[in-house]
Order: C-alpha cells, then structure tokens, then sequence
C-alpha cells in the first residue's frame, strides 16, 4: 500500500508545525502531481490544515510542538515582524488581548487573510528609511519557533506612523491607548536615538520629539 504523505513526513522526521510547498517538494519523491495528490488527501483526512496557499500545518498527533501565530505571520510574508498591536499586547504595553497577529513588512504591499484556527493576520508597509527597517526589533523565540518582534516602543511609532496620528500631548496614548506613563518612561536615551533615524515622514519626527520631551519634563 502507497505511504500518505503523513508518513513521508514522519519517516523524514519532519514534525515541526508548518510545511511550504517547497519543503514538500524535498521530501516527497516523484511528480508534482503525485504530490499534489498526497496534500489534498492529507487535507480530506485531517492530517494538514492548509493556512493559505502553499503554507500548511501538520495535525495535533504528527507535529513536534503547538505552532505560535506570530511563526505563521512570518512564513506567510519572510522577512516581516510582528508590530502595532499585536506587539504592545505582547509585551503588556496594552491591557487589552488583541484578535489580529500585525506584521510590518518589507516592500509596499499591504495584505491580509482569515485562517480558522489562527483568525486574522495584517500585513503594513511603512516608509522607513534604507538600512533602519530592523532597528529595535528583536528575534524571539517562542515555544521552539523564533520570530521577529517589535520592541515597545518601536511598535508604538510604528503605529503612529500607519495611522499617521500628529502630536497632540501625552493624553492619547495615557488614555486612549491605556499605556502607563512608567512604560514610556522605560525608554532609553539610545532607543530614542535609535528611533530618531527610521522613519521618513515628518509627522513621526514631531511626535518622537514631542513625546520625549514631555517625558523629560515630567521626570523634573
């Protein structure tokens, strides 16, 4: 009897969580369409839940370990991070449990898709200046899986860069966003250096210098 592609994979020792097309073409030996044939009756059997196309997620008894959403985020669209929100969640920033995994990407594209068993992902181009598109994020790991997050702060400004918010005082983010003030206090003299060279409009700039300097005056 022919192998199914679950026990191709297992016999490969290839458990992790999420599978391209392209690792698939590694490990399943023959046509395209033979394994074409074995992916769409792993998916009929429950054995793989396609994310989207050409990205799958092995099933519960197959997988090594849980798959995190934000690993998802970054196989859909390589070379992005996680950011706004869904960072300040994250990192408790926020007090409120945000429903979509936000990802800042390379590029000018902006996207977005529904999964049933990760719910919603964002995708948002910002214009950054050459070379400062990585600053202040950092690689996480996560469960077995690394992923590239946001710092604090630089999900912050990533925010006011899309939705393109001017300085109107410290009362926005205090109460609108609900950031407590010893969080934006936590930043560094570098970090905000750091921040003063990524971001191309204007608006960004007034901000971070608005921001810094309310900061500087409620410290005295």
């Amino acid at each position: 009897m022919a192998q199914t592609l679950t026990e191709i994979l297992l016999e490969k020792g290839m458990t992790r969580p999420l599978l391209s097309d392209k690792q698939l073409a590694r490990m399943v030996q023959g046509s395209s369409q033979r394994r074409y044939n074995l992916v769409n009756r792993a998916l009929k059997a429950g054995e793989l839940h396609r994310v989207r196309r050409g990205l799958y997620l092995l099933a519960k008894p197959y997988r090594a370990f849980e798959c995190h959403p934000f690993a998802v985020a970054q196989q859909v669209v390589p070379g992005s991070y996680i950011s706004l929100e869904t960072a300040l969640s994250y990192h408790g920033w926020i007090p409120e449990a945000v429903q979509v995994t936000a990802s800042i990407v390379p590029g000018t594209k902006s996207s977005d898709f529904e999964d049933s068993l990760f719910g919603h992902f964002s995708f948002h181009p910002l214009a950054t200046h050459p070379g400062h598109f990585l600053e202040l994020v950092a690689s996480t790991t996560i469960g077995h899986q690394t992923m590239l997050i946001a710092e604090p702060i630089r999900a912050l400004l990533d925010l006011v860069c899309l939705r393109k918010e001017k300085w109107q005082g410290i009362a926005w983010l205090e109460h609108g966003m609900r950031i407590e003030p010893e969080r934006l206090k936590s930043v560094t003299e570098a970090q905000w250096s750091t921040l003063e060279h990524v971001y191309k409009q204007k608006r960004v700039q007034e901000f971070i210098s608005g921001l810094r300097a309310e900061l500087k005056v409620s410290d005295d």
